[in-house]
C-alpha cells in the first residue's frame, strides 16, 4: 500500500508516501482501481500489493494511507457490516457503512489513522461512491474521483476522457488509464499492473490481472 511513515527523532520530518487509486461511476456500476506499488520511504517494499478491498458483497473501498491502519479500518468495516446484517436481517447500505466509517475517524482525528479513502457500492439499487479524509469528512461523488499522490496525473486522464453516458467497459477503461497515468509520471506510484473491482447490481468482480494487463498494453 503506499507505506509507512518514516519520522526521525532529530527534525521529524514526514518522508511523503504515496500511490494512486480511482473511482469512476455510471448509472449501471462503480469501478474502483488502484496501482500496486508499496513503498517505505525512498523504498520500494512491494510491486504487487493489494489497495482495493472487498467490504460486503456490494461494497468496496480503495485506501491510500499506511498499511496497518489500512488493515485495521478493513476489519472493523467487514465485521460491523455482518453485524448490522445479522441484527437488522438486511444488507448494510453504502451511505450506512460510510457513516460509521466517518465515525470512527472523527473519534479518532487527534491520533488519526492516516489514510484517504474511495467508498464504492451499488446497494438498494443504485451506484454510489464517496470519497473520504482522515478526519472523517465525507464527499459524495456523482462522477469520478482520486486519492494519493498520483492525483493529479489520474484527475487530468479524468477531466479530459469522463463521459456520462459512457457504459461499464467504457468506465473500466478509464479508470486503468487513469491510475496508469499515475503510475507512469508519479514516483510514488507504480507496481506491476493495475487492481480493479467493478460493482454492480450483480456483486463485485474483480478483474483478472491478464484482462487488465491486456489493456494497459495497449495504452
Amino acid at each position: 500500500m503506499i507505506c509507512v511513515q518514516a519520522m526521525t527523532n532529530e527534525n521529524k520530518n514526514i518522508l511523503k508516501t504515496g500511490t494512486t487509486t480511482v473511482g469512476v461511476r455510471t448509472k449501471e456500476c462503480v469501478v474502483l482501481a488502484a496501482d500496486q506499488k508499496a513503498t517505505m520511504g525512498y523504498f520500494v517494499a512491494g510491486t504487487d500489493t493489494k489497495k482495493v478491498f472487498k467490504l460486503t458483497d456490494r461494497i468496496a473501498i480503495t485506501m491510500a494511507g499506511g498499511v496497518g491502519d489500512a488493515q485495521t479500518l478493513v476489519r472493523f468495516l467487514r465485521s460491523q457490516a455482518k453485524l448490522f446484517e445479522i441484527e437488522r436481517e438486511t444488507a448494510i447500505t453504502t451511505k450506512a457503512l460510510v457513516t460509521f466509517l466517518s465515525n470512527i475517524l472523527s473519534n479518532s482525528r487527534f491520533y488519526p489513522f492516516m489514510i484517504q479513502f474511495i467508498v464504492g457500492g451499488y446497494t438498494n439499487g443504485t451506484a454510489a461512491m464517496y470519497n473520504m479524509d482522515m478526519a472523517g469528512g465525507v464527499s459524495g461523488v456523482n462522477d469520478y474521483t482520486v486519492t494519493g499522490s498520483g492525483s493529479e496525473f489520474a484527475m487530468g486522464v479524468l477531466d479530459n476522457q469522463y463521459k456520462a453516458s459512457m457504459r461499464r467497459d467504457e468506465a473500466v477503461k478509464l479508470a486503468i488509464a487513469a491510475v496508469n497515468a499515475g503510475r507512469k509520471r508519479d514516483a510514488a506510484s507504480g507496481g506491476d499492473s493495475v487492481t480493479v473491482l467493478v460493482i454492480d447490481d450483480k456483486g463485485i468482480m474483480e478483474m483478472d490481472r491478464k484482462d487488465v494487463d491486456k489493456i494497459l498494453a495497449a495504452m
